[in-house]
């Protein structure tokens, strides 16, 4: 039973990234995950491990992938993360898996969390339709020709998804995405 110290004890949560993802955003948002309570796992398109980076460019760390998106079934997690980083999410729009991987997740009315290019995945997927959301500044037209609602703004919430621009962000991001993932499952409002 959750608490208020670790409201999303008993909670799964899905890291979706890929080579490239933003060190920071990948760290920082899962250890606010873990510190709640959350069992975290990195899915991704491959297995293994994969890179993450500093600021697009310089090498950071390797973390192991727990699942591949081909093993992992949306079902089994109560919400999803995607960092950002330029790369990552770009690799990852490209794999059909990862894509319907995302999609499932609002299909099921879990919240999802999406910072600084990690949003790519809810254009690629059609999930920003109706929607407000936030993200690094050049995915500004991206979203809107996707047909969602851009505004720059530390953190937005739009019935459970969560959103926010850059690694700056986190702290304000972290916060939000605990607290929607506590409320679990949302009545979604985008297409679907």
């Amino acid at each position: 039973m959750a608490n208020a110290q670790q409201p999303l004890r008993g909670k799964r949560v899905a890291f979706l990234a890929a080579d490239g993802v933003e060190e920071i955003e990948y760290t920082q948002s899962r250890a606010a995950a873990e510190q709640a309570g959350a069992e975290a796992q990195l899915i991704s398109i491959k297995s293994g491990e994969i890179q993450s980076m500093n600021h697009d460019i310089n090498p950071a760390n390797r973390y192991r992938v727990d699942r591949t998106v081909n093993q992992a079934n949306p079902a089994d997690y109560d919400a999803l993360v995607l960092p950002g980083g330029a790369v990552n999410p770009d690799r990852l729009r490209m794999n059909q898996a990862a894509m319907n991987f995302v999609k499932a997740f609002f299909q099921q009315n879990k919240p999802v969390a999406a910072i600084c290019h990690g949003p790519w995945s809810l254009v690629e997927t059609g999930m920003v339709k109706g929607r407000t959301v936030t993200s690094y500044p050049s995915l500004h037209t991206d979203i809107v020709n996707a047909g969602g609602n851009w505004v720059d703004q530390q953190v937005q919430v739009d019935n459970g998804l969560v959103t926010s621009r850059a690694p700056g962000d986190l702290p304000a991001f972290c916060d939000k995405m605990v607290e929607e993932f506590a409320e679990g499952t949302h009545r979604q409002t985008a297409a679907a």
